[in-house]
């Protein structure tokens, strides 16, 4: 994480240099426009990955905006511009509104159902005041499950200590990121670390160094040490669903590298690059991807990671209160070896 850090702080910067700085409060729409546009044109780090033709759009969405578009105008023409970009970390947001991507998750299998899934951890318990982490021993005490639904929640190592302490005689243990929409990676990463006894390549990480949009320093390897507390070395079976963005598509994607973890589920919904967020002349800010996130084969994971074991949530299970992920890799944790 330190060296995730360092390296985010030298593309920071960069990109204070290389940004048109806001001196004075503007209205202008075409300022505005204009400023949106070339903020995103010399920092946006996937227009070559996602082969987006940013010149063109200039042209597209230029010719919406006059001396006379008002305020709700110019926010929805920057809200349509920048959805072409397909990212779910790009947003525009003012005092009246907000601009967010949904088609990473949208016309996907849902692949969860939150009634459902109170039934395996009704009888186990909540880690503290924690809402968002829940845990439970399942199968008759044999596998371990641990619910975390977002990695803005952040956990005490010795919260974990006691999770951890509570599946040490498990066969194996269920991590259940279904939903999970992401938040701080120290807090996947504090999750992560607890699967693994040696320091190990998890991922790199680039950050530009120019204006051009292929401008990127080489890949700086990413590593993952091992926790401190108390450790899991048994077999894991992590569930995934499209929802499973930003932190928790990077913690899936240490945790796939790990020997003893197979994922099991639906396709992630990526969000791999780093956000970042500036302000336009007008007050409004613009957040958008600065950094990309590379597995540790290099290669991106945008638009997500396909699972290693691919199961769909069936409507039959749900009638019976059953979920067919959960049910699923029970089985598989109790045939392995």
């Amino acid at each position: 994480m330190n060296r995730l850090l360092t390296s985010v702080g030298l593309m920071m910067i960069l990109f204070a240099y290389g940004c048109e700085m806001v001196d004075e409060f503007d209205t202008s729409p075409r300022r505005n426009f204009d400023a949106c546009w070339k903020i995103l044109d010399e920092n946006y780090c996937f227009f070559d990955y996602k082969q987006i033709d940013w010149n063109s759009l200039y042209g597209k969405y230029s010719m919406q905006i006059n001396e006379s578009t008002d305020e709700r105008e110019l926010f929805q023409v920057l809200a349509s511009m920048t959805q072409e970009l397909q990212d779910g970390h790009v947003n525009v947001i003012s005092k009246y509104y907000f601009s967010s991507y949904e088609g990473w998750f949208q016309y996907h299998p849902a692949n969860f159902n939150w009634s459902v899934i109170q039934n395996y951890y009704r009888d186990g318990e909540r880690s503290g005041d924690y809402d968002e982490i829940r845990y439970a021993l399942l199968a008759g005490g044999q596998i371990g499950y641990i619910y975390y639904g977002s990695f803005d929640e952040s956990i005490l190592e010795s919260e974990l200590n006691k999770i951890f302490g509570t599946f040490k005689d498990c066969k194996g243990l269920i991590v259940d990121v279904r939903d999970n929409g992401g938040g701080s990676l120290t807090n996947s990463d504090r999750l992560a670390s607890r699967f693994l006894d040696t320091k190990t390549l998890c991922g790199y990480i680039q950050h530009k160094t120019g204006k051009g949009h292929n401008d990127f320093s080489e890949p700086y390897p990413l590593y993952l040490e091992p926790s401190h507390g108390d450790l899991w070395l048994k077999q894991v079976i992590v569930l995934t669903n499209r929802r499973c963005f930003s932190a928790t598509n990077n913690f899936v994607s240490k945790m796939r590298v790990l020997p003893n973890v197979r994922t099991l589920g639906g396709s992630t919904g990526g969000g791999s690059g780093f956000p970042f967020t500036s302000e336009l002349p007008n007050g409004w800010r613009i957040r958008f991807s600065t950094s990309p996130i590379l597995d540790i084969n290099k290669q991106h994971t945008e638009f997500g990671i396909e699972p290693d074991i691919p199961v769909t949530l069936t409507s039959e299970d749900i009638e019976k209160q059953k979920d067919t992920l959960i049910e699923t890799a029970i089985q598989l944790l109790l045939t392995s070896d």
